[in-house]
């Protein structure tokens, strides 16, 4: 399974998520994924819930204790402080991706700061 994870400011737009995943997947040398993924609350938001319909791909959300437990080789003092871990976008793709998940793609940062996509693969 190939898992992205997302993470995003509210000021960020369907271009904005549209250009980190296309960041990501060019990272991990192309290809697709099987899912999308954010933290639980972020995972309602329209803009993320579009790009998931876009895609047609399922849209998860995982709990904020979840992506606690992962230690991301991206560390953001922010998101640290938000969430309790590095990177959402890697430690979701990685909760997503399941216990023998590794990272195919660390984060990328949308070309307007706004997004970031991280790959796991399990």
């Amino acid at each position: 399974m190939r898992v992205m994870g997302v993470g995003f400011r509210a000021a960020a737009d369907l271009a904005s998520l549209q250009d980190a995943m296309r960041r990501a997947l060019e990272s991990a040398g192309g290809g697709s994924v099987d899912a999308l993924v954010t933290e639980a609350a972020k995972s309602r938001e329209k803009v993320f819930r579009e790009l998931a319909q876009l895609l047609g791909l399922a849209g998860l959300g995982v709990t904020q204790a979840d992506l606690a437990q992962m230690i991301t080789p991206t560390q953001s003092e922010r998101i640290q402080d938000k969430f309790g871990t590095g990177s959402l976008a890697e430690a979701a793709a990685l909760v997503a991706a399941g216990p023998d998940a590794r990272l195919v793609a660390p984060r990328v940062v949308s070309g307007d700061g706004k997004a970031t996509a991280a790959i796991a693969i399990s």
